[in-house]
C-alpha cells in the first residue's frame, strides 16, 4: 500500500496545502447548509394541490391576493406585507424593495412574471389609492399582520407542520434547483441571500437580472402547470 499523505482540512481551506486536489476534503472545511425551521411543501404533486387550494381561497380580498402573490415572488413574508405601490414598476415588470426592509440591508429587485403582474393589476383598484399594497382591514395605514398568510393557510387546511408563509421560499429553492435545474447562484440571488462571485466580491442587485427574469417567468408557468395537474415533466430545461 502506498504512503498517501493526507492534509488536514484547515490547511486546505487556508491554501497552505500544495499539489492537492481540494475537492475531496473541502466538505469538512466548509460551513454546511442548515435547513430552516419553517415548514414547507416541496413535493411537486403536493405543491399542485397547494396552488389549487390557494386559487380557491374565499377569504378577505386583500388576503386572497397576498396568498396568490407570495408563491410567485417567494420573498420573506414581512417584505410582502409591507409592500408599497410606489415600489412597483409595471412597465419594467420589477418590484424594487428598499434596503431598510431587507434582512441583508441591500436593495432587492424582484422580477415580476405575467401572472404576478395580473394579480397586482387586479388588486390595484381595491388598494391602489393608498400607499400599502396589502393594508389591514382595520386601517389603511397599517399592513396585514405578520400572521395573516399563515392563518389563511390554516383556513385552507394546511397545518403549521405542513406549510408556512416563509415556506414558499424553501419550496421555490428546492424545486427550482432539483426539478427545473436552475443555476443555484441565480436562485440564491433571487432569495436575497449573500452571493459572491469567484473572487469573493458580493454581486450587485442587477446581477444576472435577465436570467432571473426568465427564471421567475418559468417558475410562474410551472406553478400554473402544477395547479392544472399537467406538469409531469420533472426534467424541464434549465432557466
Amino acid at each position: 500500500m502506498g504512503n498517501k499523505k493526507r492534509f488536514p482540512s484547515a490547511c486546505i481551506a487556508s491554501g497552505r496545502a500544495r499539489h492537492h486536489n481540494p475537492c475531496s476534503d473541502l466538505k469538512s472545511a466548509l460551513t454546511p447548509y442548515k435547513k430552516g425551521h419553517f415548514s414547507s411543501i416541496t413535493d411537486p404533486k403536493k405543491v399542485g394541490a397547494l396552488m389549487r387550494a390557494i386559487n380557491s381561497y374565499q377569504g378577505e380580498h386583500v388576503v386572497r391576493y397576498a396568498l396568490r402573490l407570495i408563491p410567485l415572488v417567494f420573498v420573506r413574508p414581512g417584505e410582502l406585507r409591507n409592500a408599497r405601490w410606489s415600489e412597483f414598476d409595471f412597465d419594467e415588470a420589477i418590484w424594487t424593495i428598499p434596503p431598510d426592509r431587507m434582512k441583508m440591508k441591500n436593495q432587492h429587485l424582484v422580477p415580476l412574471s405575467r401572472q404576478a403582474l395580473d394579480i397586482l393589476q387586479e388588486l390595484k383598484p381595491l388598494t391602489g389609492r393608498g400607499d400599502l399594497v396589502f393594508p389591514s382591514t382595520l386601517t389603511s395605514k397599517r399592513p396585514i399582520s405578520d400572521n395573516t398568510i399563515n392563518s389563511a393557510l390554516r383556513r385552507l387546511g394546511f397545518t403549521r407542520e405542513e406549510m408556512t408563509a416563509h415556506g414558499f421560499r424553501a419550496m421555490a429553492r428546492t424545486i427550482l434547483d432539483e426539478v427545473l435545474h436552475v443555476r443555484p447562484d441565480f436562485i440564491e440571488h433571487q432569495l436575497s441571500h449573500a452571493v459572491r462571485d469567484p473572487n469573493g466580491r458580493a454581486y450587485n442587485r442587477t446581477s444576472h437580472l435577465p436570467e432571473r427574469k426568465k427564471m421567475m417567468q418559468d417558475w410562474a408557468d410551472y406553478l400554473d402547470k402544477l395547479a392544472a395537474n399537467i406538469a409531469s415533466d420533472h426534467n424541464s430545461k434549465a432557466a
